[in-house]
């Protein structure tokens, strides 16, 4: 069986497999340039989790097996599509008539990444040559001239390659990261929901001088107090609500297993592959279909027929926006139901919703779901209406899919 269609009725035996394993499934099981073997490597990589492209990446490192270098290189430029860059693959193999390299990573008003892969830098390699693949990319147009070369190795202990980059004409132009350490930035983005944390990343891969490291401590601390602010929005009550109102069931744990469990089912009705962007934000490999998906405990108060409060900020809407199919999500902790408001709707009632200022200044949309009728209507504080939510549900418990 093909492995994306494997991966489909399978997903938890198909995780199971090794990196060996998954390449042999793929495609005709040889991997080599324009085959249908990497055609669906490149596929399978773009809609697992990330923490299974890390379980992949150091089983290339750690164990010898045919083609683990080139399965490698594939992960590596997943890992930048993740990091939000346009992402070119390079060819497994070296050809005369090509430019050598093993991807190029594009951001708009950015400049760009050449990616040089390497299991291993216990063999020293021609920096001059990569500068002139570099060269020639920039008069052939397919890169700016103030693109730089980033080297992504397996070991860590690079004394040796940093000692030839110091030492070298290139040592401006040449940066150098460890596999384990692109994969911590990778983790760093998914708990960030700031653009300017991923901005902030893709800066830290390319040259700067480095004895002033504020710019290093700079995304750590926004990568933490973005988290933070997400979380304590997320779990807030509303103005009115009386600290002894019902339990708190809503833990971050739980918190983060019900947003699983509703955006895979809602992926599922929909047919779609959806992939972790941030803790909140999930998109298609092609980041054209989209989901933020806010996660409400029932709530008591002075309002006892408002039963669900949501968070709605605005760089979720931007991230909405941004997508040809694009949904924000509103799940429920006691409810095997959620409901999918379309990026349409939410431009129809957005200005009606309430909105709300904290001391910090993060201010965000806030959005209320009443019984009304014994059903559950959205709130909207302009016109003092409610709209039966009845037409964006669905199902999230899987044994009613």
């Amino acid at each position: 069986m093909p492995l994306l269609d494997f991966w489909k009725t399978n997903r938890e035996v198909v995780l199971t497999l090794s990196i060996e394993q998954i390449l042999a499934n793929a495609g005709d099981g040889v991997l080599k340039d324009q085959s249908e073997c990497s055609i669906e490597l490149r596929r399978f990589f773009s809609i697992v989790p990330a923490d299974r492209l890390g379980v992949y990446a150091r089983h290339c490192l750690e164990t010898a097996f045919d083609k683990n270098g080139l399965a490698l290189q594939d992960i590596v430029n997943e890992i930048g599509r993740r990091l939000e860059f346009d992402v070119e693959d390079g060819l497994y193999q070296g050809k005369r008539t090509a430019v050598g390299f093993d991807g190029i990573w594009k951001f708009r008003g950015e400049p760009g990444l050449i990616i040089e892969v390497k299991t291993t830098d216990a063999y020293n390699f021609s920096l001059d040559t990569l500068a002139q693949y570099r060269d020639r990319l920039v008069s052939e147009g397919r890169i700016e001239e103030n693109a730089s070369i980033l080297i992504v190795v397996g070991r860590e202990d690079t004394g040796a390659l940093e000692a030839q980059i110091r030492g070298s004409r290139h040592a401006w132009d040449i940066r150098l990261i460890s596999v384990e350490r692109l994969l911590k930035l990778l983790q760093i983005s998914e708990k960030s929901e700031d653009p300017g944390t991923l901005k902030q990343i893709r800066q830290l891969l390319r040259p700067f001088e480095y004895t002033k490291i504020d710019r290093i401590i700079d995304v750590l601390f926004e990568a933490a107090a973005d988290v933070e602010t997400q979380q304590e929005i997320e779990q807030a009550k509303p103005d009115d609500e009386q600290p002894e109102g019902a339990g708190d069931p809503s833990n971050y744990a739980d918190l983060e297993a019900k947003r699983r469990q509703t955006v895979e089912a809602f992926a599922a009705l929909r047919s779609k592959e959806l992939v972790k962007r941030s803790r909140t934000m999930f998109w298609s490999a092609d980041k054209q279909f989209r989901v933020c998906c806010a996660v409400s405990k029932r709530h008591a108060g002075s309002h006892p027929s408002r039963l669900y409060w949501y968070a709605f900020l605005p760089k979720w809407y931007e991230f909405l926006r941004e997508g040809a199919d694009s949904y924000l999500i509103l799940a429920c902790m006691d409810r095997d139901e959620a409901f999918a408001l379309s990026r349409s709707v939410l431009d129809a009632y957005k200005d009606d919703f309430g909105i709300t200022e904290r001391p910090n200044g993060a201010r965000y949309w806030h959005i209320e779901l009443y019984e009304s009728h014994g059903e559950l209507a959205l709130q909207l504080h302009r016109t003092g209406t409610r709209v039966p939510m009845s037409e964006y549900r669905f199902e999230t418990n899987a044994s009613k899919l």
